[in-house]
């Protein structure tokens, strides 16, 4: 695979290897550095090195199987959960390396949430299921608790929804509202990073751009990585985009850049829709 990057790279004229980083003034948030990603004996992701910068939304894309999903687990360690796993690398958030620095793996989660391809409301009450990590992390005053489920509830554009049924089974809600619901859940902590996971990919296009708008929302406060299949949807709400290939992060920039005037012909031709 690696002579084949560099097969690319002299066809298209480059003669270098992959950019992990964008050239902008933003500062980065998670420094990704040379990270290799096992399941056994089987490799996930090969020399992967990435910079995701604060308060912007890093899009990943590429064919099944290519290694976004494993990727994208591994910048909060969810990974961790699956046995006989091992990661090689670095992944530094605000100048801490995640994997050797921080002992406390529910903390990190605190910091960085996470919003799965499927929504998976928890089986309780809609005030409930956002007040749920509150409560865990300590917080029983129910005047503090309430004011952060409505204040979550409107960042994620579903207080209006919903407000006048609170207390009615998160179950009741629509996909796309559940959805809604636990993106409400993952920011009701107060996360600084928010992992995507193919949020979109189970809804409709109205409930679609419903997100596509929150997420240009929240980038304001929160920095934002977003796994999609989708080319326009990483197109509309991105302003990096990486290209993963058969565990590989084939090429990094600018998200117009990338989809307007790509480096590497591999590129071109998976978003031009010749493969994939």
């Amino acid at each position: 695979m690696l002579d084949e990057i560099g097969k690319m790279n002299k066809d298209d004229e480059m003669g270098e290897t992959p950019m992990g980083n964008v050239s902008t003034n933003s500062p980065i948030k998670i420094l990704v550095k040379e990270i290799d990603f096992y399941y056994g004996r089987s490799q996930a992701l090969f020399n992967v090195s990435l910079d995701i910068e604060t308060n912007k939304v890093t899009a990943l894309i590429g064919p099944s199987g290519c290694g976004k999903s494993t990727f994208i687990r591994t910048l909060n360690r969810m990974n961790d959960t699956i046995p006989n796993t091992k990661l090689t690398g670095k992944v530094i958030l605000d100048g801490i390396d995640i994997y050797k620095d921080i002992k406390d793996v529910s903390s990190l989660r605190t910091r960085i949430g996470m919003v799965f391809q499927k929504s998976n409301p928890f089986p309780k009450s809609i005030f409930e299921n956002v007040a749920y990590g509150l409560k865990v992390n300590g917080i029983a005053d129910r005047r503090i608790i309430a004011n952060a489920v409505e204040d979550t509830l409107k960042k994620a554009y579903l207080w209006d929804e919903v407000k006048d049924k609170l207390n009615n089974s998160a179950y009741m809600l629509s996909g796309g509202q559940q959805q809604r619901l636990c993106i409400a859940r993952a920011l009701a902590v107060r996360p600084e990073v928010l992992l995507m996971d193919e949020p979109a990919s189970a809804l409709d296009p109205i409930s679609t751009a419903k997100i596509e708008e929150l997420i240009a929302e929240l980038k304001n406060n929160y920095t934002i990585v977003i796994v999609t299949h989708n080319m326009q949807q990483a197109a509309r709400i991105s302003d990096s985009t990486a290209f993963f290939y058969e565990g590989y992060m084939i090429e990094f920039d600018n998200t117009k850049k990338l989809f307007t005037k790509p480096r590497l012909k591999k590129t071109e031709d998976y978003i031009t829709g010749r493969f994939g």
